[in-house]
């Protein structure tokens, strides 16, 4: 029988707010352990929760930027579970009317674009987190995350494959941080996800049994997860098996998930409004003025750069992968007399190897935007060669100065002079008899042979094009 999975996202992402949702204790990441938890965190008798206005205006604005409804009139509820790391017995969240609903987000597939619906984006409190190294087989509790803000978004089950979930989750992961409302940094939790997974027979409507994959914080733990649950359902039903409907842990260490608890079903929460929260109700003036904060989205500077700097598709989304990169690539674009194709060839190339080798975000790269392009000129201008040009940006890389102070301070300036080049070639082919006798018999790739010579006689700094043009003319003479 062939399967068809069906995979739906809640992703939950923590709001860059400098205090909590419901109380003004700090959001600072890193502080020691249960000194950001204060009276109103932990629900200690008597205090009220307010709500942080700007949590309200990052959800908006998320919102906004999947083209989804805003609900002028939304309701926090409580949601009652018992667990160590949430000190109240109840986490406030969003339950019949949430802040923002159905909107859709459009991902790149092998078959094309697919849109992704949206059916909510809720605003809740993060609890607190329970640690379980260092305590000689005891639980530790830190409450410093409890009260945080999270929109939490929840996705439509229209995801077919774990490589369109995690396009998904990645195309929502560079919106929240060109929004600047979520930094993304997963190692932190700031950007989390569960997977709801199912399977069914291909051509069938009726939806499988499914089971949630809890708190995966990489893209690629989220991709294996999925794709061994979706296995080991295939393998349960054809077993003759019956899928549980559960809460699963995915084991990076075996590559495989494992049950936790019972999935439980929203009537397990009992859901009530909270008492102590009036309904948050938004009027036309606060969406229009949060519509004015938005930037230049994904999706539009994807197409301008196409537009604008005659890139590819591919080259385009590379460089809109994060607002810094697209800023960088704007950025030495606009400095150097040459193509944007070019700049966009050494960021994906050369820098980006570079990053990667060092574990390095753009934003700390050694080789700003303004010497990139000081650098593409210089092979521009002729002034050295593509090859030199490697040789001098891992100098720049090492913080050694500019371009053209290490062009002069090494004598790297490429030999342009006609004469001297022709001089070298004529030493070259003076030696080379029997290549020239090769080249002669219709041998024509000992070209490269006569090219290499002479490079290796000028150390790389022979213009090549001329190289060729004057070998070429000499060896068909």
């Amino acid at each position: 029988m062939n399967w068809e999975p069906v995979i739906g996202l809640e992703v939950h992402v923590q709001l860059l707010t400098s205090s909590k949702i419901f109380s003004g204790a700090s959001t600072a990441f890193g502080a020691d352990a249960n000194i950001q938890a204060c009276a109103v965190d932990i629900a200690l008798p008597g205090v009220l929760p307010v709500m942080n206005e700007q949590a309200a205006r990052m959800a908006v604005k998320f919102g906004l930027a999947v083209d989804a409804k805003i609900n002028r009139r939304s309701v926090f509820a409580r949601k009652n579970y018992f667990y160590p790391d949430l000190p109240k017995g109840y986490q406030i969240s969003q339950y019949e009317l949430p802040i923002v609903g159905e909107g859709q987000l459009t991902i790149d597939t092998d078959d094309g674009e697919k849109t992704i619906g949206i059916t909510r984006a809720h605003l809740e409190e993060d609890a607190g987190k329970s640690l379980h190294e260092d305590f000689h087989g005891m639980t530790g509790i830190d409450l410093n995350r409890a009260g945080t803000p999270l929109i939490e978004i929840v996705s439509e089950p229209d995801m077919r494959s774990a490589t369109e979930a995690v396009a998904y989750l990645k195309k929502l992961h560079t919106l929240v941080r060109y929004l600047g409302i979520c930094d993304g940094n997963m190692q932190e939790g700031s950007f989390r996800c569960d997977a709801n997974v199912s399977v069914r027979p291909v051509g069938q409507q009726e939806l499988g049994t499914r089971t949630e994959l809890k708190n995966i914080n990489s893209f690629r733990f989220i991709e294996r997860a999925i794709e061994y649950e979706i296995e080991r359902q295939i393998d349960v039903l054809e077993d003759g098996g019956t899928v549980v409907q559960e809460t699963r842990l995915y084991d990076p260490d075996k590559g495989e998930t494992r049950p936790m608890r019972t999935k439980e079903e929203a009537h397990d929460y009992r859901y009530f409004p909270d008492p102590d929260l009036p309904p948050l109700e938004l009027d036309d003036a606060f969406i229009e003025a949060t519509r004015q904060t938005l930037p230049e989205l994904p999706d539009a500077k994807h197409k301008r750069f196409m537009t604008q700097y005659a890139l590819s598709r591919e080259d385009a989304a590379q460089l809109t992968v994060s607002k810094e990169l697209a800023d960088y690539f704007e950025a030495a674009a606009g400095a150097t007399k040459g193509d944007a194709k070019t700049v966009a060839n050494w960021i994906a190339g050369d820098l980006s190897g570079y990053l990667n080798k060092e574990n390095k975000e753009i934003t700390e790269s050694p080789v700003g935007a303004q010497q990139l392009a000081l650098l593409i000129d210089r092979i521009h201008d002729n002034t050295i060669s593509g090859k030199i040009a490697k040789e001098v940006f891992e100098v720049m890389w090492h913080g050694e100065g500019n371009p053209d102070d290490i062009i002069d301070n090494q004598g790297l300036k490429q030999i342009t002079d006609t004469g001297a080049i022709e001089t070298i070639i004529d030493e070259v082919l003076a030696r080379s008899a029997p290549q020239i006798e090769q080249y002669k018999s219709g041998q024509t790739k000992v070209f490269g042979y006569f090219v290499g010579q002479v490079m290796k006689a000028t150390k790389g700094k022979a213009n090549p094009q001329q190289v060729n043009q004057i070998l070429k003319r000499k060896l068909d003479a």
